[in-house]
């Protein structure tokens, strides 16, 4: 039988740019905390990744909506991110792009970032400046100047930033992130800050030139204060919705509707998630997967809680 809820044990990536505050004492880039490849923690379904549950159970986990859409995996992934240097600047390719580059059964990366912790000076880019011209982009990435060309921006706590597949990015330092992506790794690096290339770790020129939209950029929104019970979408894609739940005294009553699993990740405080006789906790930087199959359930704060739920 199918759970209502499912915790999730995360995975973990050691890249060269991470910090400590995701496993203090261990130099972490990321933690991969809902992906097909993670494990149920705990359960009934103890043990089995996201992968296996897709396969047994298809549309009572995925929903309707995913089915529909062609998902027969599960099609996020969700990381956070501790970012002591610069990631690499880079891009990503749209599906089409994905499938022509990489072959079958890949698809492309658009994603979006909430910032959940931010050092006083932190920046990100964002896209390319205006005017830039494919010319102009491929001259300077293969000269190794293209930082003349991109489009800092600056960035706090609480902001959201959308960045669509072909858009050239990156991370900066002080940063701790929730990112949202389509269920793939496909990155192609464009300059890595003259870090010297591994076999791992390599630029992508002439696949980034063919992906990147020199038109594209981005801009962080910030965010609404939330009251009591609250709740804001934060960014809506044709591949994920983003929203952020705020609770204290007010509970949350939250349905699936049987057309889309929902993720759960609690960036402060600590949540209570019911249905019937199933129940859940989930504390900080925690996360749990609601079966489309669940319908409706509860959402109680103990004490103040933020949840962010991504869907589809």
């Amino acid at each position: 039988m199918l759970p209502r809820f499912l915790k999730i044990e995360p995975e973990y990536r050691e890249y060269v740019w991470g910090g400590l505050r995701l496993r203090p004492g261990v130099l972490t880039a990321e933690a991969w905390i809902i992906h097909e490849s993670d494990h149920v923690a705990s359960g009934p379904l103890s043990g089995l990744t996201l992968e296996e549950i897709v396969s047994r159970y298809k549309t009572d986990f995925l929903g309707r909506t995913v089915v529909e859409q062609r998902e027969n995996h599960f099609p996020l992934l969700i990381k956070l991110l501790d970012c002591a240097q610069w990631l690499s600047l880079q891009v990503h390719p749209n599906d089409q792009q994905a499938l022509e580059l990489e072959g079958p059964g890949k698809n492309g990366k658009t994603e979006a970032w909430f910032i959940l912790d931010a050092a006083p000076d932190a920046q990100i880019i964002a896209g390319l400046k205006p005017g830039t011209t494919a010319e102009m982009l491929s001259d300077m990435i293969r000269h190794g100047t293209i930082l003349d060309l991109v489009q800092y921006i600056p960035v706090k706590a609480g902001d959201t930033i959308f960045m669509p597949a072909g858009t050239i990015h990156a991370l900066g330092p002080g940063l701790l992130v929730y990112e949202v992506q389509q269920s793939s790794d496909i990155t192609y690096r464009v300059f890595d800050w003259n870090r010297p290339q591994t076999p791992t770790r390599v630029l992508h020129i002439d696949k980034s030139l063919t992906v990147a939209n020199p038109a594209a950029r981005s801009q962080a929104q910030s965010l609404p204060e939330l009251a009591d019970g609250e709740s804001q979408i934060l960014c809506q894609s044709e591949f994920f919705t983003l929203e952020l739940l705020n609770t204290k005294s007010k509970p949350f009553t939250l349905d699936t509707q049987r057309t889309s699993f929902h993720s759960l990740t609690v960036i402060d405080g600590k949540a209570h998630l019911t249905s019937g006789s199933e129940t859940v906790t989930i504390s900080k930087y925690e996360s749990v997967v609601v079966p489309a199959a669940t319908g409706e359930y509860s959402l109680e704060a103990d004490g103040s809680c933020r949840v962010l739920k991504s869907s589809l």
